[in-house]
């Protein structure tokens, strides 16, 4: 295993610089400082170097807060002690003095060819001040890098600390889901080095690989998919939730919503970064599509519909496809597009619905050219969605920002929800009916398992403590997503 040396650098000031009044003062600074020679100053060279050494180069480093930015390890061919790591961005970086495959001889004049790594970093963690590196340089000549223009959309949480795998935990970098990764190098193909987009500190630090890390979640995922497959066994079939079934209809109907792929595919992805860049939307472009993803009743069509009356001239829905009879106060094209079961099968095997499924024998869908529709009107088009669903909209053509609506904790639900009412069916006018305890767990449970699953693919949570707090927060990201800069996909930039 690497292991690690931390050496810090110091820049003495030639002057303690202050403030004065005087004119006099300042020239009389300005004179001093012209007349002294600030050159460095190199140690004076060790008499008692190997002849037979063809080059030595002696650093001498002064300790401060920062760490050097480097790892050491012991050659398996040679048994010397070289520099495995250089740290982009760090002091050693910065410096140009050190370099991957130099070999370390002394540290303040102690020999090190006979100790281990961790016997040499006891020994600069107990030296004070001025410490002095002799150094035998690589011979292999160091291609220069163009990397750092990289950006990568971090999938999952990552603490180096609890990394059994990690060649140096100190020199690991931790970041959270959604974080934006600066990628500084790709040498090493099992640790790249990377920084915090938004950081201010140039050192890079050590995260695995993407390569590295879907090895490691591909040998979880056996375990994983059981897990999952229990969970989709006790959830309730998808249905759109314009159509939603109440818990009775679940039982007696037999409701599957389908998509392209099923859950079971959507397992087998592993999840660990996204290339991304930067993206604005500009004013002759089509606004990006907004999905919405949820639990049963945690308050989607109110917050939808709340959108649509806010103004009804920039915000749209689609217009549901159906094969029942069209009732007596319908209009096609307005509550439903009515077509023949032969049609909707036939589109189907297309692939032009996002989402389908059947109730009473009867087709619902949900059809893509109905998202294209809205969009050409220069809307921004509102669509909820089965979680599985959202991997196939996330295109070039409709660049999806995708908000999940969370339910806040199941406290607070039993005192928020206590007098709402839960709708079960809109195609059959079934009364709304009070939620229940059994409903309140089953959303929790949902939601869990869509965050787990998908929270990937999640640009934004919302928790709907308060309708009108998250209508709020809602409407707030609405607007900033329309002016605002967002990290999206590179493959979105380019046709």
């Amino acid at each position: 295993a690497l292991q690690p040396y931390w050496v810090k650098t110091k820049v003495h000031l030639p002057l303690s610089w202050s403030l004065s009044s005087s004119r006099g003062a300042l020239l009389s600074v300005h004179d001093t400082v012209a007349q002294k020679n600030y050159d460095p100053v190199l140690p004076p060279i060790p008499d008692d170097i190997d002849e037979e050494e063809d080059s030595v180069k002696i650093i001498r480093l002064v300790k401060n807060r920062e760490p050097l930015g480097a790892t050491i390890k012991r050659d398996e061919l040679t048994g010397s002690i070289v520099v495995a790591r250089i740290m982009r961005g760090g002091a050693a970086d910065r410096s140009g003095l050190i370099h991957i495959g130099d070999e370390l001889r002394e540290v303040n004049g102690i020999p090190v060819d006979d100790k281990k790594p961790e016997e040499i970093i006891q020994i600069l963690a107990q030296s004070q001040g001025a410490i002095t590196f002799k150094i035998i340089p690589s011979i292999k000549e160091e291609t220069p890098t163009i990397e750092g223009k990289m950006f990568m959309k971090a999938l999952f949480d990552y603490d180096p600390t609890e990394d059994k795998a990690i060649p140096c935990k100190e020199a690991g970098l931790s970041f959270r889901k959604g974080d934006i990764l600066q990628i500084m190098s790709q040498d090493d193909a099992t640790w790249w080095q990377a920084r915090h987009e938004s950081d201010s500190n140039p050192r890079a630090g050590l995260i695995p690989s993407k390569h590295f890390q879907e090895r490691r979640f591909a040998l979880k995922r056996p375990e994983v998919h059981m897990q999952q497959l229990k969970i989709s066994n006790r959830k309730s079939s998808g249905f759109r939730r314009s159509f939603r079934l109440s818990r009775k209809d679940r039982k007696t109907n037999k409701s599957m919503y389908e998509c392209k792929k099923s859950d079971q595919y959507d397992t087998a992805d592993v999840p660990t970064y996204e290339e991304v860049a930067p993206y604005r939307r500009q004013p002759n472009e089509k606004y990006r599509l907004v999905v919405l993803v949820g639990p049963v009743g945690v308050g989607l069509n109110e917050l939808k519909r709340k959108l649509l009356i806010s103004n009804t001239q920039h915000y749209g829905v689609t217009v549901p496809h159906t094969t029942r009879a069209r009732r007596g106060q319908e209009n096609d094209g307005v509550e439903y597009i009515f077509i023949s079961k032969h049609l909707f099968e036939t589109d189907v095997q297309n692939n032009k619905f996002i989402e389908y499924g059947e109730y009473k024998n009867n087709y619902y869908g949900t059809s893509i050219d109905s998202v294209r529709s809205v969009l050409t009107k220069n809307k921004v088009c509102l669509l909820d969605v089965q979680p599985h669903t959202v991997k196939h909209l996330r295109t070039l053509e409709f660049k999806p920002f995708v908000i999940f609506i969370k339910p806040p904790s199941l406290e607070r639900l039993r005192e928020t929800r206590k007098n709402s009412k839960i709708i079960s069916s809109k195609d059959e006018k079934v009364a709304a009916k009070p939620f229940t305890e059994e409903d309140f767990q089953e959303m929790i449970k949902s939601a869990q398992m869509m965050e787990s699953q998908y929270g990937h693919l999640f640009d934004k949570v919302i928790v709907n403590d308060d309708l009108t707090t998250a209508y709020n927060e809602l409407k707030t990201t609405f607007d900033k997503l329309e002016t605002e800069t967002f990290w999206v996909p590179v493959s979105w930039l380019h046709s």
